[in-house]
């Protein structure tokens, strides 16, 4: 599908066809800050995973928790872990969160452009909620003039309902050679003035250096902006870097506002950099369950809610498998691709063999495609192609336009067998973010969804955050601990918004943060729950 350009007074938008251009209204943005009512502050890391994302959920549950009106925005997001929001819209599953802390419903305006890598080169461009084409990373430079009017309209859009709007950077800021073109960082940071933090991740090493660095190498209009620093994700004891923060204070000439611990928090991942910081070892007598990590993974945080209860392992295709209690294949932003990585690397053979054991097999969105008999790709995903499946379940999937499937969705629990039995004429929630039309002869798992193995150990389903459904959870979970003879304990925590808040209250300087924004300390302050 080809990319339109719109050229209008002051902006350029991307249109998919036979889209109307949006008003005048929509598209008119005061040329100052000043001319906004809505109060911005902007949080910039040196590196991607710096923990921007937190801090700016921290912040929003703040101001949230004070009452006031406040809503997440990151321009230019590249992460294959997306939400669909209520009316169908793509975004990233960073943004939602955000919103969710701050109290508010996702918008597609709070993630206005979303990159969805495909591992070849390319990733797919999704401009408000909807894929509009994929795009190599020179074309997608080549067309970034028009993607900032898209950035302009969502913050003029936002700016008309919130008060407060904490601002999200992409990646690291002093991308020197992206200047020009980062839409992520650098142009928003000039748009709107607003007061910058920067944060910067110990756990990496070298984090005075690359605050330092960040700070020295912004463009010089950019760098007076900077009026806070962060050190994130430490996990000794604080009095050893007063020193350092001391020195770092002295040579940038910005404060620090704080130093944030490593937090273990119930809150949704962001993208598969993620997957680095999963626990390996652990579980105790608890159930095992392998989680096959594609090349391509997308959307694993449909497992994360598993991780309380279960030992949890993301296994890339070569790597042993093992004994698992169940094996778990996820989604993938390339079927084909991923399928042939799991043949060429064994991993179907091992999972054929541990069907053959009895062990459940699980699979989801792409992972659900995979299980089946038969993918004709008609040069949609990749080259046109017509590979067989795993075939698990009796079914046939086929990609034959560039249609991408995004909603929200209720279905009724109809598969039998030993796991969905349990739950069968009860209700399930889930969304669908999926190319491809898949056709089954086996019953489907949930409504007309999905699909279900004769003996119920087999499940294949569309349905991602099918592990948010407690009754969906208890069932698979229930089951996978009767055939070890155990007992499941309690796997309940807090609210892991409220705990990242207390969290960001107890070690950030927030009466110099609230300062930046013409925020007195007591003010609209209202007593927690």
């Amino acid at each position: 599908m080809p990319l339109f350009l719109l050229e209008g007074a002051e902006n350029f938008f991307y249109l998919l066809p036979h889209q109307s251009p949006p008003s005048k209204r929509q598209i008119s943005l005061p040329t100052t800050p000043g001319d906004l009512m809505t109060r911005f502050i902007v949080v910039l890391g040196t590196c991607s995973h710096s923990g921007k994302s937190t801090i700016v959920a921290a912040l929003c549950r703040i101001l949230r928790n004070r009452g006031l009106k406040v809503a997440p925005f990151k321009s230019q997001n590249m992460s294959l872990n997306s939400w669909v929001t209520s009316e169908g819209k793509e975004m990233g599953i960073a943004q939602a969160v955000q919103a969710w802390a701050a109290g508010v419903e996702p918008s597609e305006l709070m993630n206005p452009i979303l990159l969805k890598p495909k591992g070849d080169r390319t990733s797919q461009v999704i401009v408000f909620g909807v894929p509009v084409a994929d795009r190599s990373a020179e074309e997608y430079y080549r067309e970034i003039d028009g993607l900032k009017g898209v950035v302009d309209r969502a913050i003029d859009e936002l700016s008309q309902e919130y008060d407060y709007i904490v601002v999200e950077g992409a990646g690291g800021a002093a991308e020197i050679n992206l200047f020009d073109r980062d839409i992520a960082n650098i142009y928003v940071a000039r748009k709107l003035g607003a007061p910058i933090i920067l944060v910067g991740d110990i756990e990496r090493g070298g984090v005075f250096a690359s605050l330092y660095g960040t700070a020295a190498l912004l463009p010089p209009e950019i760098r007076p902006l900077v009026k806070g620093l962060v050190i994130n994700k430490f996990r000794g004891d604080p009095a050893i870097l007063e020193p350092g923060l001391g020195m770092l204070e002295e040579l940038t000439g910005v404060p620090v506002l704080g130093v944030m611990p490593y937090l273990d928090l119930d809150l949704p991942s962001e993208d598969s950099v993620s997957l680095g910081d999963k626990r390996r070892g652990g579980g105790g007598e608890k159930v095992e369950i392998a989680v096959v990590r594609l090349p391509r993974i997308s959307n694993f945080t449909d497992f994360e809610p598993l991780e309380r209860e279960a030992r949890v392992r993301y296994v890339a295709p070569g790597e042993p498998l093992g004994s698992p209690d169940a094996v778990i294949i996820p989604g993938t932003k390339n079927t084909v691709a991923d399928l042939e990585e799991m043949r060429v690397r064994g991993t179907d053979r091992e999972i054929l063999a541990l069907r053959r054991a009895g062990v459940p097999i699980l699979g989801i969105c792409g992972g659900y495609q995979i299980l089946g008999k038969r993918i004709v790709d008609l040069g949609i995903e990749n080259a046109t192609v017509e590979m067989p499946g795993l075939g698990l379940l009796d079914l046939v999937t086929r990609f034959d336009r560039y249609e991408k499937r995004t909603v929200q969705v209720e279905k009724p629990v109809t598969g039998g067998g030993p796991i969905l039995g349990r739950i069968m004429g009860e209700r399930v929630w889930g969304y669908e973010i999926h190319m491809g039309v898949t056709a089954s002869r086996d019953p489907p798992a949930f409504g007309d969804d999905g699909a279900v193995a004769d003996d119920g150990l087999v499940i294949g389903t569309y349905l991602h955050g099918i592990f948010n459904n407690q009754n969906f959870r208890d069932a698979f979970l229930d089951y996978l601990y009767s055939r070890k003879n155990l007992v499941r304990g309690s796997a309940l925590r807090g609210d892991g918004y409220d705990e990242l808040a207390s969290a960001a209250e107890k070690f950030l300087d927030l009466e110099r943060i609230w300062g930046m924004i013409g925020l007195e300390p007591e003010a609209g302050s209202i007593p927690r729950e």
